[in-house]
């Protein structure tokens, strides 16, 4: 009989929640446990758990029935380790390490956005054993095709949009939909093709206000008498309004069109995923667990070409994954007359 212990891990969720974080704890302590043998906490509160030692003992009984569930059971912060540390603070780097020590952890897993996986870096450079599963609405973690949590926002921000379509099309209005994305457009992008808008503005590319204007001008004299407008919150415009109000206002004001908004905010990281994120997640977590099985630390769990594979976390930190100007569904919206506000710059 073997004497050999059974490895000890531990998981986290940092930063914003969406949907398929339960999923993914969820995935990577069913296979730890069941397939491997292994030992799995959970650390409440993201990095915060990990810094002041709160944690929960995971057994299996404790992942059943959290699948489909929305949020995370383990609680999540923005806490971030490494930023803002006043005179006087304790070490939280050092009391991260001294902690992963006296638990006897022999690797942890952080789940998170871009935010979380610059810090698992950190943390895998000072000699922990770090795994990263990659999740986020906003699609923008480098080094994966697609992190969990989009499609789930994708879906709520396509059926708002449906919704705007038969009010917009009674009262003859524009009617503007401003959805999450401070740096990347991914969910406008995909949203506005699916939901069949007319305009699509995104972070990535310069938008001039007369296009816009000129757009639903144009629609209007064609006998098309409403214009459904989808913006990325984080294009270009006043930071003491919202995205959407600064576009009613513009567009109402050039136009003389009756102008409504709608902002979507964290309606979009609410409520259970979708199947489509469950799978992604569930994926995600047993090839973690995978992963630590066979010793490969410092990494990322990426999908690339629908293959699950594991990418360096030193490879990913400080970069975004953007959407290029020449994305092949830009170049298939224009060519059905979509607008990107970029027509006349």
């Amino acid at each position: 009989m073997s004497s050999k212990k059974a490895k000890r891990i531990g998981i986290l969720t940092a930063g914003g929640d969406c949907p398929g974080l339960n999923a993914a704890i969820r995935g990577v302590g069913k296979t730890a446990i069941v397939n491997y043998g292994m030992e799995v906490i959970g650390f409440n509160a993201g990095y915060t758990g990990l810094i002041e030692k709160d944690y929960i003992e995971l057994k299996e009984a404790h992942l059943s029935g959290i699948l489909t569930l929305g949020g995370t059971v383990l609680g999540t912060s923005r806490e971030k380790p490494y930023k803002f540390v006043k005179e006087g603070d304790s070490d939280k780097p050092e009391l991260i390490k001294q902690n992963y020590q006296e638990l006897g952890l022999d690797a942890l897993v952080c789940i998170g956005g871009n935010g979380t996986m610059k810090t698992a870096n950190r943390l895998a450079k000072e000699g922990l054993n770090v795994i990263g599963i990659p999740k986020t609405i906003d699609n923008d973690v480098w080094g994966t095709d697609v992190t969990f949590g989009f499609d789930s926002a994708l879906n709520i921000a396509t059926e708002a949009i449906d919704r705007l379509h038969t009010t917009a099309n009674s009262h003859q209005r524009v009617m503007i939909i401003e959805v999450m994305g401070h740096h990347a457009g991914w969910i406008a992008l995909y949203a506005g093709m699916a939901g069949g808008g007319d305009i699509i503005l995104l972070p990535e590319l310069e938008y001039n206000i007369r296009s816009v204007c000129k757009k639903i001008e144009d629609r209007y004299e064609s006998n098309k008498p409403y214009s459904i407008v989808v913006v990325a919150e984080g294009i270009s415009h006043p930071k003491e309004t919202s995205a959407a109000r600064h576009l009613a206002e513009a567009i109402q004001t050039y136009t003389g069109i009756e102008t409504r908004e709608t902002v979507l905010g964290y309606i979009q990281r609410g409520g259970s995923p979708t199947p489509m994120d469950r799978i992604l997640a569930t994926r995600y977590g047993a090839f973690a667990a995978e992963s630590i099985a066979k010793g490969d630390f410092g990494t990322m769990v990426a999908v690339i070409n629908n293959e699950l594979t594991t990418v360096p976390l030193e490879e990913i930190s400080d970069k975004l994954r953007l959407v290029e100007p020449d994305h092949p569904l830009i170049a298939k919206a224009r060519k059905m007359g979509v607008s990107f506000g970029d027509e006349y710059l």
